[in-house]
């Protein structure tokens, strides 16, 4: 006699997976109500305009390659805000990110303290900082570089911090277990651990930062952005869409760059 295995009956998912479908359905529709103080979506509008979209879209595909030597120096510009910001923002964030967790900081109301600033720095659109700085410090490139300074640090200790809560600390308890001090612990120990990690976080930041560097100048903080701006404002949609193509052709150098130096690292 033989034993046959019987399966048990698939679960049936589908329901489940109409009702969660059916739910977003039902919150996206009421986000757009206006008397919900949703986002009011004028399609109408939308149909009677098309036409300037298109007369936009089309110059966009017509890039003017004839504004490419005014762009050298704010493109130059933009790439050491984001050079500078990053750099500056990672000597900040290594003692930031290691007083920010747990196994490197037993201490639990400085490291509730680090975690809360940071929270309320974190909360703060980077546009706003910028606008706020430029009204400070005057139009040019370092208020861009404050602005990236906080967005990264921000955003690096945050991701840092939270893998070192993650990690094995084992190797932590033995450092005690021999008598050293906290500050030695986290210097032979976690630092040297935590490298690989806050060496791809600051290769991300670096290129979020080429991306808003170029965002910033609107609002006068200095790089390409100021003169997407200027050209924005005279309707020249063809040069503009020239800008747009050397930003991207820049990301793209600097992320397989930050790819090559990751695989490196690891």
């Amino acid at each position: 006699m033989t034993n046959t295995l019987v399966l048990p009956p698939k679960p049936r998912t589908w329901p489940r997976n109409v009702g969660v479908v059916l739910a977003l359905a039902a919150m996206t529709l009421l986000t757009t109500l206006p008397r919900l103080g949703g986002v009011e979506i004028d399609l109408g509008s939308i149909a009677r305009n098309w036409s300037n979209a298109a007369e936009r879209i089309g110059m966009l595909l017509q890039p003017d390659l004839s504004i490419l030597p005014r762009t050298i120096e704010p493109m130059f510009q933009t790439l050491s805000m984001a050079i500078v910001g990053t750099v500056l923002a990672a000597a900040l964030a290594i003692p930031l990110s290691l007083w920010a967790a747990r196994p490197t900081n037993p201490n639990g109301l400085t490291r509730r303290a680090v975690r809360f600033v940071l929270n309320v720095v974190r909360a703060v659109p980077d546009l706003v900082y910028a606008t706020i700085l430029v009204a400070m410090v005057g139009v040019g490139t370092l208020p861009g570089v404050i602005t990236l300074i906080l967005f990264d640090v921000g955003i690096v200790v945050k991701l840092v911090s939270e893998s070192i809560d993650s990690a094995d600390s084992a190797y932590m308890e033995g450092g005690r277990a021999a008598g050293g001090t906290q500050t030695q612990i986290n210097k032979v120990t976690a630092l040297p651990q935590s490298w690989p990690v806050i060496a791809s976080q600051v290769l991300y930041s670096l290129e979020l930062n080429v991306r808003i560097s170029a965002i910033l100048g609107i609002v006068g903080a200095g790089g390409i952005g100021r003169l997407i701006d200027e050209v924005r404002g005279f309707y020249r949609y063809d040069a503009l869409s020239t800008i747009i193509i050397e930003i991207l052709v820049v990301v793209l150098i600097i992320e397989v760059v930050s790819n090559y130096l990751r695989k490196r690292l690891r």
